[in-house]
């Protein structure tokens, strides 16, 4: 595939950033975690009000790379109705999270040494 049509991997975080504002998710951040950890290059987390919330959430990005990329995610662990769902893209990790399950398990202090690469309010 010449290297104008591969998709890049910081171009297909940047499109699940627009898909999660297309559905209202809150406080979106994106951490570069390259330089720190084997398991991904990007970590995007962002919140819902409500389960409800996070399944248009979840559906709205996995639509979204499905028709506009062609790349569907590699795995989904966990349901809205827990308060966080793992979606995983290889190299980029979605955390969908209610406020209250967000901020029980503080994974921005877990990653705090990421340089951040956008933050949506």
């Amino acid at each position: 595939m010449p290297k104008e049509d591969r998709l890049e991997t910081i171009d297909l975080a940047h499109a699940i950033v627009d898909a999660i504002a297309e559905k209202q998710g809150e406080n979106v951040l994106l951490l570069d975690i390259r330089a720190i950890s084997p398991i991904a290059d990007y970590f995007i987390l962002c919140s819902g009000k409500s389960d409800r919330q996070l399944k248009a959430i979840i559906e709205g990005v996995s639509d979204h790379t499905r028709r506009n990329l062609g790349v569907d995610p590699r795995h989904v662990e966990g349901e809205s109705v827990s308060g966080w769902v793992l979606i995983d893209y290889s190299d980029i990790i979605l955390h969908v999270f209610t406020p209250q399950t967000r901020a029980y398990y503080n994974l921005e202090a877990l990653w705090k040494d990421a340089p951040v690469l956008m933050r949506m309010l």
